[in-house]
C-alpha cells in the first residue's frame, strides 16, 4: 500500500514507520492520522513483522505537533472530529499486539508527544524535546495527552507540565519516566533497532499476552491485574511457542518460535 505522509521499511521482522512531513516538521493533519492507522492495522497483520519503530523524517523532528494551519479555523464539531481521529490514532498504535517502540529524535511537541506516549515505551535522542504546549494556543491537549500523561508519571506533575505548556529535554524526561533511555542522535535508531531486534527474537505469544495483561491490569485492582495475569498465563500453555521454548531449554538449543 502506498502512502502519501508514510515510509515503511522492514529489517529482518522489525518494521521502521517513518511519518514523512519533514517540510512541516512532520505535523500531524487528518490524512496523516488516516494513513497511520492504516499502517499500523496493515503491520498488525503482517506475520513477518514483530516490532514496530516508529520515528519521525529529518532531524528536527519527531513530530512537533497537530497541523496548526489546518485546525485553526475548525468550529466546535470540526473540532470535535479531528480530535476523535487524533484518538483513533493513538488507540490504534496502543491496542496493537505488537510492540511498537517511539524512536524520538528533536521536536516531540503536542501530538507528537501524544502519539508517543501511545507507543509501548519511548527512546530518546540527546536533542529530543518534549512538551504539550496546547494552552499556549489557547487549547489545551485533544490526543490524549491529559490521559496517558498523569498515568505516566503521576497527575501533579502532569499537571505542571500541561498548564506551563512548558517544553522539556530528554534528560528531563527521562528523569520524570517519559522516556527509557536517551542516545546520541546518530546512534537512536541502531539502538533502537537492537533492542526492537532483541524483542522479536523472544517468543511473541508471550509478549502479546504480558502486553496485554500489563494494559488491562494497569487501572485495576492488584487481585483483578493478578487474575487476569493467572489466566492469561494458563493459556499461553495452549501454545507451541511455550512448548517449543521450553523444549528447547531443556535441549540446550535455540528456541525457534512461530509465535502460536
Amino acid at each position: 500500500m502506498a502512502f502519501e505522509n508514510l515510509i515503511i521499511e522492514k529489517k529482518g521482522n522489525v518494521a521502521i514507520l517513518t511519518i514523512n512531513r519533514p517540510k512541516a516538521l512532520n505535523a500531524l493533519n487528518t490524512l496523516t492520522l488516516k494513513e497511520m492507522q492504516k499502517a499500523i492495522f496493515m503491520l498488525g497483520d503482517d506475520p513477518d513483522v514483530a516490532v514496530i519503530i516508529l520515528t519521525g523524517a529529518g532531524e528536527k523532528a519527531f513530530v512537533a505537533g497537530a497541523d496548526i494551519s489546518e485546525m485553526k479555523d475548525f468550529d466546535v464539531n470540526q473540532a470535535i472530529s479531528f480530535s476523535m481521529e487524533g484518538h483513533r490514532t493513538m488507540d490504534a498504535f496502543s491496542h496493537i499486539e505488537k510492540v511498537v517502540i517511539a524512536a524520538v529524535n528533536g521536536y516531540a511537541l503536542g501530538g507528537g508527544c501524544e502519539i508517543a506516549l501511545a507507543c509501548d515505551f519511548i527512546y530518546a535522542s540527546q536533542n529530543a524535546r518534549f512538551g504539550l504546549p496546547e494552552v499556549t494556543l489557547g487549547i489545551f491537549p485533544g490526543f490524549g495527552g491529559t490521559q496517558r500523561l498523569p498515568r505516566l508519571i503521576g497527575k501533579g506533575k502532569a499537571k505542571e507540565l500541561i498548564f506551563t505548556g512548558e517544553m522539556i529535554t530528554a534528560q528531563q524526561a527521562l528523569e520524570l519516566g517519559i522516556v527509557n533511555k536517551i542516545f546520541p542522535s546518530e546512534n537512536l535508531m541502531e539502538e533502537s533497532l537492537k533492542t526492537a531486534s532483541k524483542i522479536a527474537s523472544n517468543g511473541q505469544v508471550g509478549i502479546r499476552m504480558a502486553k496485554r495483561v500489563i494494559d488491562a491490569g494497569f487501572d485495576v485492582s492488584l487481585s483483578e491485574g493478578s487474575f487476569f495475569e493467572s489466566k492469561a498465563w494458563g493459556l499461553v500453555f495452549g501454545t507451541y511457542d511455550q512448548k517449543e521454548g521450553m523444549n528447547a531449554f531443556l535441549e540446550k538449543r535455540k528456541p525457534v518460535y512461530k509465535g502460536k
